[in-house]
């Protein structure tokens, strides 16, 4: 067998080279899909109907500290598309809320971790790509300035009046199909999503907290409208009760 000549060599590594980009893939959410699903029930606490995380259990689970070290060695910079990032940062979000409260278990609230001039959204939640990380970094840094306002409805701060913690990790190549269900199933949630009270329309604080995330008020109504058919002329007030209590136990 000959040995290939140098310039071949070269030429072979100039075509590996401007062959275009290599394609990173998402992380392995095999530990996280099983967390959730062994996890994870829909059950009814606090007058509501929502999936109720299993924090104590979760917590003394071994795939759980093998996630957070995984989530601690992945390199969000490698991912390669939009969709890629806004599922990586959503289900990231999700775990370090998890985390919060694991860390500070046993908590009747998340908001009991933090105080008025530091509150927990604004405290280190964990560890991403080797570097520190707030839950507000993630949401208001991150998440929101893709402009995509589902996420609302993905992400989930550890709390009652929260959208359900979905029971698989977001994905790419699902995560249309998943944020219209989480949007469509908030929505469908009387008690926090939205309600008919006599002729008018309450729905979460969500919608007014993040109004413009939404295109304003008539952004608000043609968003619920894609959802939920609204009567004609129907007025709309974003002020359902929020309840902090923990979305679990």
């Amino acid at each position: 067998m000959t040995r290939p000549s140098i310039p071949f060599i070269l030429m072979a590594l100039v075509a590996i080279l401007t062959s275009g980009p290599i394609q990173a893939k998402e992380p392995d959410w095999s530990d996280y899909a099983a967390l959730l699903k062994e996890h994870v029930t829909t059950e009814q606490h606090h007058g509501v109907r929502l999936n109720w995380v299993s924090y104590g259990r979760l917590r003394q689970d071994p795939r759980w500290p093998r996630l957070l070290k995984q989530m601690e060695g992945f390199s969000p910079q490698n991912l390669s598309t939009d969709q890629e990032r806004l599922a990586f940062y959503i289900n990231a979000y999700n775990i370090m809320a998890i985390k919060v409260v694991v860390d500070n278990w046993p908590l009747e609230s998340i908001k009991d971790v933090g105080n008025l001039l530091w509150p927990v959204w604004k405290r280190t939640a964990g560890r991403i790509g080797g570097k520190e990380v707030t839950l507000n970094e993630i949401e208001h840094e991150i998440l929101r300035p893709m402009g995509e306002p589902r996420i609302h409805f993905a992400i989930v701060c550890a709390s009652t009046s929260c959208p359900d913690l979905r029971k698989e990790p977001f994905t790419a190549a699902k995560l249309d199909e998943q944020l219209d269900e989480q949007a469509a199933g908030f929505l469908g949630n009387a008690k926090k999503g939205l309600r008919q009270d006599g002729g008018g329309i309450r729905v979460s604080k969500i919608f007014s907290w993040f109004e413009d995330d939404f295109g304003g008020e008539s952004g608000v109504k043609a968003f619920i409208q894609h959802y939920r058919p609204l009567p004609a002329g129907a007025s709309i007030q974003a002020d359902l009760p929020y309840d902090w209590r923990l979305n679990g136990d």
